[in-house]
């Protein structure tokens, strides 16, 4: 569906400017300002929060295209006909017919198990209104099964606070005064755009940076070093960096003496892992990782910059607790800019349990973990009999793609979609629900990439008939007879319950004070090292190189490597019929599926793409601009090959999130991804995938 223009014609006028939040999942959380003119956005900018520095990624600094596409959903809308792409059609309906047959299938099905019916959301918005707040309170009260939210960071973030107590870190505003920065399993030039600006500043000040990652990308293009680990095995590279940096003394005898835990134990877990060994494994010469190893114990001060690319495999959780060792051994953290970054939301201080209210929550009802939404649809005891979807688009972004569309093409499957276009997802809907951008509701958010607290205010009027998610919410819970007050409360009331919680980083952050400003720092020292001191938040108070946290939950105590499900060295028989390991990171202009559909994404990235190392394609007989077939026994996609050394040999990597009906065949990437979890935190493992390439046809 579509329109001509959904903006309105006004006549000149003065433009005012609303304090706005970028809310899409990036760490970057970039403070933004919106010019208005009769209700009318006319300009997105990046605002002046110090670590956005007034600056927009191109993606966002469209955003106006996204909130006036003429693609956009702006009414309620019914399926007639079957499921699937291409193959129903849609009737307008009104917000009250919509929400009244909503509300009597949820009460038919909640009359006999509540736990039939699923929510399904993520973070296709990371405010905390719209992300987790009265959408929590409805499935609470209703006792409907609980959704484990683990696609994207969970393995990663239950691996640190093995090793440093929670998902805290390094102050990236300080990085530009290091003298070595190492980028492992990340991109910031595509998805960490302000830190990447830091990186930039370090290396004019004769900095060096060092990339690790299966895949030559374009923060790699940029660095000094390019180390090619194959995917999952980090972990073995830090085992034997460790050996190097212990066996030469060159740790900190003194930062270890006084600040960490289990370093006899550690010393002997290494000494199991000299280069050699690591070098077999992760595909790397040995001297490289001895070379390594020096120049990370010697630089003062040394930043490590990992991402949740690297968690996403079997061993993940492992993989980050592993190499979030090494500051502490080197003493990194003494320094201002030295540490290592994976997210700062540890830092913060929200009321979580005041914005979800677990306590509202019926019964005992079962988890369902998204990652495995395919097998769920298809083979849960009880049947799933709902979904209601936000936020996301499971049938483009959940990993095993085809049982995924499968699941949701049931017809005795009742879906409910509240989303702004007609996603994958949306093929297989019974009702769709038109929600609103950014630009049109209140937010409060926190940030997983700096140490800043934004509000956002909403600067034009919801367009068409869209509305917020804690809105729809709001109106079913009262379809629903919910009598409880916490229904009630407005969007503000909710940003002030947010922020209500008594917490040592949020003194002096309030709602008012924070939605006058646009956004407020966290309440720490302006250059500020969270650890020269120790004062780690474990257990111990100690970095624990030795966790007995872990013992308890069943985990290896010291740091280990616990190898990829899919890898050649640890499943030779499954990689004599997929030999080629295949990751997919993210296409430079999308952010998993969002900006995916829209016309100038899609001009600038033009067509999925795989690369392919020039060895490998020659092997298959594979020329530059080939259309290729890659297959394993889960599924196959079709996509044009990019021959490239980029990719080192024996990688394959897949670009992703393409929605499937703008992909050849209607296929993406994930249709070779994995259901199979993470070694902990129940993640995902997009990343532990071995697949064959042919020519198509």
């Amino acid at each position: 569906m579509g329109t001509d223009d959904l903006r309105p014609l006004a006549q000149p006028a003065a433009r005012t400017t609303v304090k706005a939040v970028c809310p899409h999942d990036c760490p970057d959380t970039c403070a933004m300002e919106i010019d208005v003119e009769n209700g009318v956005a006319v300009a997105v900018r990046g605002g002046d929060m110090p670590f956005t520095d007034n600056t927009l990624c191109t993606k966002v600094a469209k955003y106006l295209d996204r909130t006036y596409s003429p693609d956009r959903v702006l009414t309620p809308l019914r399926r007639v006909g079957p499921k699937g792409p291409g193959q129903g059609t849609w009737e307008r309906i009104s917000w009250d017919d919509a929400l009244d047959t909503i509300a009597a299938k949820f009460g038919a099905i909640a009359a006999d198990d509540p736990q039939g019916i699923l929510p399904y959301s993520y973070a296709g918005t990371m405010g905390m209104i719209s992300y987790a707040s009265m959408d929590r309170r409805f499935f609470h009260r209703l006792g409907a099964s609980l959704l484990e939210r683990t696609i994207c960071s969970s393995a990663g973030s239950a691996g640190i606070a093995l090793t440093l107590g929670g998902s805290v870190g390094m102050d990236p505003e300080q990085v530009e005064d290091a003298k070595l920065i190492v980028i492992w399993g990340a991109n910031p030039v595509v998805s960490n755009l302000h830190f990447w600006s830091r990186c930039q500043e370090a290396k004019r000040r004769g900095a060096k940076l060092v990339c690790i990652d299966p895949w030559r990308n374009q923060t790699a293009e940029k660095c000094h070093q390019w180390i090619p680990v194959m995917p999952g095995t980090d972990a073995a590279f830090a085992l034997a960096v460790m050996h190097v940096i212990i066996g030469e003394k060159l740790h900190d005898a003194d930062y270890v003496a006084q600040h960490t835990l289990g370093f006899e134990a550690l010393q002997g877990r290494v000494a199991e892992w000299p280069p050699e060994r690591a070098a077999a494994i992760c595909g790397v010469d040995a001297d490289v990782i001895t070379a390594f190893a020096r120049e990370y114990a010697t630089a003062k001060p040394a930043a490590i910059r990992i991402n949740y690319g690297m968690q996403r495999h079997h061993g993940g959780g492992m993989a980050v607790r592993t190499v979030t060792c090494l500051p502490a051994l080197v003493g990194a953290w003494r320094d201002r800019s030295g540490g290592i970054l994976l997210g700062t939301s540890g830092f913060y201080g929200l009321d979580h349990d005041a914005l979800e209210r677990p306590d509202l929550i019926r019964g005992n009802p079962r988890k369902v973990n998204m990652c495995s939404v395919g097998d769920a649809l298809l083979e849960a005891d009880p049947p799933i009999r709902a979904v209601y979807v936000y936020n996301s688009n499971p049938v483009a972004v959940a990993p095993d793609s085809a049982k995924v569309a499968r699941g949701f093409a049931r017809e005795d499957l009742f879906t409910v979609v509240h989303d702004i276009f007609l996603t994958d997802t949306c093929d297989y809907a019974d009702i769709v629900l038109p929600s609103t951008t950014q630009l049109e509701q209140f937010d409060v958010h926190k940030s997983y990439g700096h140490l800043y607290v934004l509000a956002n205010s909403p600067a034009i009027a919801p367009v068409g008939e869209s509305k917020a998610n804690a809105e729809v919410f709001r109106l079913l819970a009262k379809r629903m007879g919910f009598e409880e007050a916490c229904f009630d409360d407005s969007d503000e009331t909710v940003a002030r319950q947010a922020l209500g919680k008594s917490h040592p980083n949020m003194a002096g952050i309030d709602w008012d004070s924070l939605k006058e400003k646009g956004w407020q720092r966290l309440s720490v020292p302006e250059n500020w090292a969270p650890f020269a001191n120790g004062g780690f938040p474990t257990p111990s108070g100690k970095c624990e190189f030795y966790s007995e946290t872990a013992k308890a939950l069943g985990f290896d105590p010291l740091p280990t490597y616990t190898p990829p499900i899919e890898n050649p060295v640890s499943n030779p028989v499954l990689a004599g019929n997929y030999p080629l390991a295949m990751i997919s990171p993210p296409a430079r202009h999308f952010l998993n599926s969002t900006f995916a559909n829209l016309p100038f994404a899609l001009a600038l990235d033009r067509e999925p793409k795989l690369d392919i190392h020039p060895d490998d394609a020659a092997a298959r007989g594979i020329a530059a601009g080939d259309l290729v077939k890659v297959f394993n026994d889960r599924g196959a996609l079709t996509i044009k090959a990019r021959v490239t050394a980029n990719a080192r040999p024996g990688v394959v990597v897949a670009q992703s999130i393409w929605w499937k009906k703008l992909s050849p065949g209607g296929c993406n990437a994930n249709e070779v991804t994995s259901q199979a979890l993470t070694d902990m935190g129940r993640g995902a493992t997009f990343y532990d995938c071995l697949v064959q390439v042919a020519k198509a046809g």
